[in-house]
């Protein structure tokens, strides 16, 4: 057995592959970006041949890399989670586009549901909320709207990213999914860490096509031969905020961990006690080993990183990303502008999906400067707002790490810290998401005994202190507050 440990990073706007050494020293990483697909407002679709594709193509480069399979101890798996894939499980090909995370399609649905009265049960049994963010409505939706689901009959196969790609890896022979995953579809008794029929029953989805759920780490499973040159074992599967989590080595009640990608997700680990909220936060299992399930609070930002591509790619308003940092730094302060980000609805705490972005109070003497600072503040609104709820349920932070390729952003990082106030911890090494699925791996293939143990990978950390003074932060948070109800006015 050698320390190799290969990490599949199947992300929103990207797939890649990264080799990890047993010390958590990355040396190497492929990726290729993925298509997004928006056939109408609100939609949001992946085409799952292409991330198969490409996720392939990756993790060949990095096994190569290596030398070759037998160098390689174990592969890790982290993924966007309640993205849902539909497949044939003869070929293993996709019968509809996946259905991302981010489509609100079945809004309506939900509502629905909500006004008869469910949300409470669904709450109680999953520790999520009716909403169009989790994969059971989006399964129910598509069983009745897509003829050629109905057509595949038995050989139908439903599941999430990591579900889907394990399939594919092994030829056909494991149809798993990790409970950290399973435990965002909205079908899974949180609790026993099963399906729940009542659940399966409102959603309308039937338990044969979904996946078993497993651990978190273990032998999940053997690639098929022909992939690599030699069968590699599957030794750890998480979805990407409870693989940031344990990446951030947050293996203590307390701990909290918040990732800024695509969205921001934030969560607090509560050990082997199941959260529950009062303040609209989520419980999920963080991981599962040995049957054994450890849970976190979560809140879900919907939009973080792809407002700063938004401002990029649609509004031209910056060339580069990075571009954002200088221009905040360019003017004193944001000019009396606030951004709100519901380009997806809002998420955690205030879960409306029918809300809509805006920029409030332009005036004439508001720059693009502007603009790039009150996008870039609107992580630390949107951050203490979840702060704020996760207080009101018992789990205020006495510290925030963070992640995400956010992050490299320093005025951003400090600006957390600042409306936080609170201290604010950056690991050098930010691409904690796929350094978790290295750890769960690292444990799965043996390499490891524990997560505690494996917690050697992280590396080297810096810290940011709050600097703003009380007034100053106060007068903020009333302009955010301000533009904030506008919107879900």
């Amino acid at each position: 057995m050698t320390d190799h440990i290969l990490v599949i990073d199947e992300g929103t706007t990207s797939t890649r592959a990264m080799l990890f050494a047993k010390d958590g020293s990355c040396l190497g990483s492929a990726q290729r970006p993925l298509t997004q697909h928006y056939p109408a407002p609100g939609l949001v679709e992946h085409d799952a041949a292409e991330i198969w594709g490409l996720t392939l193509e990756c993790a060949r480069e990095m096994v190569a890399q290596a030398g070759g399979a037998h160098a390689i101890a174990g592969i890790g798996i982290t993924n966007q989670r309640e993205t849902v894939v539909f497949w044939d499980r003869r070929t293993g090909e996709p019968l509809a586009r996946a259905i991302v995370w981010q489509d609100r399609r079945t809004a309506e649905m939900c509502e629905a549901l909500k006004a008869v009265g469910h949300e409470a049960d669904v709450q109680a049994k999953t520790g999520l909320l009716l909403d169009p963010y989790f994969s059971g409505s989006k399964i129910g939706w598509a069983l009745k709207n897509w003829p050629q689901l109905q057509e595949a009959g038995e050989h139908l196969a439903v599941g999430t990213i990591e579900s889907y790609l394990v399939y594919r890896l092994t030829g056909g022979k494991a149809h798993v999914s990790d409970a950290s995953n399973a435990s965002r579809t909205a079908l899974m008794a949180i609790g026993s860490g099963d399906w729940d029929d009542g659940l399966l029953s409102l959603f309308g989805v039937p338990r044969s096509i979904l996946p078993q759920i497993c651990d978190s780490a273990g032998q999940l499973g053997m690639t098929d031969a022909s992939l690599f040159g030699a069968p590699i074992a599957i030794t750890g599967m998480a979805g990407d905020q409870q693989a940031a989590l344990i990446g951030q080595s947050c293996l203590e009640p307390g701990q909290t961990k918040a990732t800024f990608g695509t969205g921001a997700f934030v969560l607090t680990q509560t050990g082997r006690t199941l959260p529950k909220s009062t303040n609209r936060l989520l419980a999920t299992v963080a991981w599962q080993l040995g049957g054994e399930r450890h849970y976190a609070l979560e809140g879900s930002v919907f939009v973080a990183g792809s407002l700063i591509q938004w401002l990029r790619d649609d509004l031209g308003l910056i060339d580069a990303s990075p571009d954002t940092e200088p221009l905040a730094r360019s003017v004193e302060d944001n000019g009396g502008v606030y951004l709100v980000p519901a380009l997806s609805g809002l998420g955690a705490p205030h879960w409306q999906p029918s809300a809509r972005a805006a920029i409030h109070g332009l005036t004439f003497a508001a720059k693009k400067a502007h603009v790039a600072r009150a996008a870039l503040e609107a992580m630390a609104h949107q951050t203490h707002d979840l702060k704020t709820a996760f207080a009101a349920d018992g789990a205020d932070w006495a510290e925030l790490r963070v992640d995400g390729g956010m992050v490299s952003n320093g005025w951003m990082v400090q600006d957390l810290a600042d409306i936080l106030a609170v201290e604010v911890e950056r690991p050098d090494f930010v691409e904690t998401t796929a350094l978790g699925a290295a750890m769960l791996a690292g444990v799965g293939a043996g390499l490891y005994g524990s997560l505690a143990e494996a917690s050697v990978m992280r590396g080297k950390v810096g810290r940011f202190s709050p600097a703003m003074d009380g007034a100053a932060r106060d007068a903020r948070l009333a302009g955010w507050k301000d533009a904030l109800g506008r919107v879900l006015a």
